[in-house]
């Protein structure tokens, strides 16, 4: 792969770190349910080299990925990381033994989150924390999330966090977090089928901030569409390569596709090749946003 190929680059508001756009989101690394080790944890170590190799320089994880197993698995992978990889990781919840989500929100659990992420990738100082709002569901709830932010900055003040990100917030909360600290990137929820953050996009793009998208192939439901496909069999792509290439448009998007598949790996990162008319995004932007973009 080349730079072109991935979409070319974007940089980290307030920051030097400047990645290729599609990068590699590793939640799918864990084991089913984003709980324990994979079935073939020698196969993860593989696809994570395999990113890599082919150019990918951002990877987006957890340590309550599994919980631990993402970034041990990128440990076993890359460590000693190359000089130009940057991992973003993220706060705010927990997993129980249960295996549900709960939020972890309070000053000692951020703390002993940026703690475990920093044993777990052996790092000394983490590239960019995002502060991950728990939130409803998948979307946002509005809400003061000073006291996690301002948490956050302390740990930065203190050498373990280089950068702060959000994820999972709204407008509002971004506007409070920018009067405490620099916005590195906005990690969302966004795709073809989920376009609730338009304007958040947009606003984002006039501040030099990156946009990054959750789940931009659907998450845990893959995106489904009549046109989806039917662009695919024009361009002779897959309906998610084009999901994919839709979302590079926007010039302030940084993609972190997921996958523990090889071949999808490659089918994600080749999503950067194609070129969309204006006809074909014109059908695209069509798609109507509702769960399954069925049309």
């Amino acid at each position: 792969m080349t730079e072109a190929t991935l979409g070319g680059r974007l940089t980290f508001a307030g920051t030097s770190l400047t990645v290729r756009r599609i990068g590699y989101g590793a939640m799918q690394l864990a084991g089913p349910g984003v709980w324990g080790p994979p079935k073939s944890p020698d196969t993860a170590v593989a696809v994570l080299r395999e990113a890599v190799a082919a150019g990918v320089n951002h990877i987006d994880t957890s340590d309550y990925y599994g919980p631990h197993i993402t970034n041990q698995l990128i440990r076993c992978a890359l460590h000693p990381y190359p000089a130009d990889l940057v991992i973003v990781t993220k706060l705010g919840a927990r997993r129980p033994a249960d295996q549900s989500w709960q939020p972890a929100v309070s000053r000692a659990e951020l703390v002993s989150g940026v703690h475990d992420n920093l044993r777990n990738l052996r790092l000394e100082a983490l590239d960019v924390v995002n502060y991950r709002s728990m939130g409803s569901g998948h979307g946002p709830e509005e809400g003061s999330i000073a006291e996690q932010v301002g948490a956050l900055v302390d740990l930065k003040a203190k050498g373990l966090i280089r950068h702060i990100g959000l994820s999972n917030v709204t407008s509002a909360q971004v506007a409070e977090a920018r009067a405490l600290t620099d916005v590195a990137c906005v990690q969302n929820l966004y795709n073809l089928a989920h376009r609730e953050d338009e304007a958040l996009v947009e606003a984002l793009a006039r501040q030099h901030i990156p946009y990054v998208p959750f789940f931009p192939l659907g998450g845990f439901t893959p995106l489904q569409s009549a046109t989806l496909s039917s662009v695919g069999e024009e361009l002779s792509a897959t309906p998610l390569q084009v999901a994919l290439a839709w979302l590079l448009r926007r010039p302030n998007m940084l993609l972190i596709p997921g996958t523990s598949s090889p071949v999808h790996l490659r089918e994600n990162l080749a999503a950067g090749t194609l070129e969309l008319s204006p006809r074909q995004l014109a059908r695209l932007d069509g798609i109507a946003a509702s769960s399954g973009a069925s049309d």
